[in-house]
């Protein structure tokens, strides 16, 4: 006979582990662990995101339908990217367009990495005749304030002698006029909510150049010339605009795109955890339920602070459903990861020995998919008995 289903589902809704599994591979493993050691337990995946990379994966794993755009790089050229869309919504990740994985050949461009493609994919967005567009932040190669997002939404950016600025950082520190057009055409009257996980002003040492410049490569004199330009964006945009925004929360995201979207495009800030889960449809996956399953690829003090895992503990505390956790490793104390609201939580380094592996030789990261399964297994071992 077959094994009597238990009572309750299980919700599987791990972020990517960076490096070694995306969102709804890291779904697929884990619930084929659990399927394989609680048969007759209804287990559903439901991959999410923060808002940064694997937004656009997660959104798709959810029934949103991609559609494929071709938009410029941050160095200019070319790539293929794309957004979803569900109804009269539609999903923009900016690593998609502007992200460092594409960097041509890997190589920084700190000063003149752009955000022109992000712009792209909004006005394709805009032109599938959507309502709501939700832009998930994160990953960026660039340090240009969202200048090159809103040019190619047709705000003019002019130097001295009247020509347009090229993209990047740098050239803002040229910048002499700037035409905003009509802004109440610049998006049709789209609503755009950004998913932000970040608070950081624009400018000073919490700004989008000191803290995030030196992962895009920047060394301390390009430092300076970003901060510069920045800060000479942020005193046009406020002239023309007859508002400042630079200290708002999340302005400094994403190499200032946060401020482009704030201060020209209307945009309104959502931690894009909480912002997810609601597109995702969480509370409803989740009623009901006898458990989820979230996971990322290091659970650490970061993972506190409005990270995936994290706002699915809130949440899943909420409808009142234990949450367990696996990751890549483990930087917490057990205490510290309870105080979080994790009911169990597996690491996949501290599995190689039960598989055979060695974390010394890096199979932990290879073989992250078998190790996923095995959590799942041990999961549902330890929480899912009759």
């Amino acid at each position: 006979m077959p094994p009597t289903p238990r009572q309750g589902h299980v919700v599987v809704a791990p972020d990517k582990f960076k490096g070694s599994l995306e969102g709804p591979e890291a779904a697929a493993r884990i619930a084929a662990g659990i399927r394989r050691a609680a048969p007759g337990t209804e287990v559903r995946e439901l991959p999410v995101a923060d808002g940064g990379e694997g937004t656009l994966a997660a959104a798709l794993a959810a029934g949103f339908s991609r559609v494929p755009v071709e938009v410029a790089g941050p160095t200019g050229l070319p790539v293929d990217a794309a957004l979803a869309v569900r109804d009269d919504t539609a999903v923009v990740e900016l690593a998609q367009a502007s992200g460092l994985a594409r960097l041509p050949g890997g190589r920084a461009a700190p000063l003149t990495a752009g955000s022109y493609g992000v712009g792209g994919l909004i006005a394709e967005a805009v032109s599938l005749g959507v309502k709501r567009i939700v832009l998930g932040l994160g990953g960026s190669a660039c340090t240009d304030g969202g200048a090159g997002m809103v040019q190619a939404l047709g705000v003019r950016l002019r130097d001295a002698d009247g020509v347009e600025l090229p993209p990047g950082g740098a050239a803002l520190g040229r910048l002499a006029e700037i035409d905003l057009g009509s802004p109440a055409e610049l998006l049709g009257g789209v609503e755009l909510v950004v998913a932000c996980d970040v608070d950081n002003p624009l400018l000073g040492p919490r700004g989008a150049a000191a803290v995030y410049g030196p992962q895009k490569g920047a060394d301390g004199e390009d430092l300076v010339v970003l901060e510069a330009g920045l800060t000479r964006f942020a005193d046009l945009v406020a002239e023309a605009t007859g508002r400042d925004v630079r200290e708002a929360p999340g302005a400094g995201a994403a190499g200032g795109v946060g401020f482009a979207a704030l201060a020209l495009l209307g945009a309104t800030m959502r931690p894009g955890i909480e912002l997810l889960l609601d597109l995702l449809g969480f509370d409803e996956a989740v009623r009901g339920a006898r458990l989820v399953v979230t996971g990322e690829g290091c659970l650490d003090a970061q993972t506190l602070h409005g990270k995936a895992p994290a706002g699915v503990a809130a949440a899943a505390a909420r409808a009142g459903v234990p949450v367990a956790v696996v990751a890549g490793r483990l930087e917490l104390s057990e205490s510290e990861w309870r105080a979080a609201g994790f009911a169990a939580a597996v690491a996949l380094a501290d599995l190689t020995g039960l598989t055979g592996l060695t974390e010394q030789s890096g199979d932990s990261m290879a073989r992250a998919g078998e190790l996923a399964e095995r959590a799942g297994e041990r999961l549902a071992e330890r929480l899912l008995a009759p």
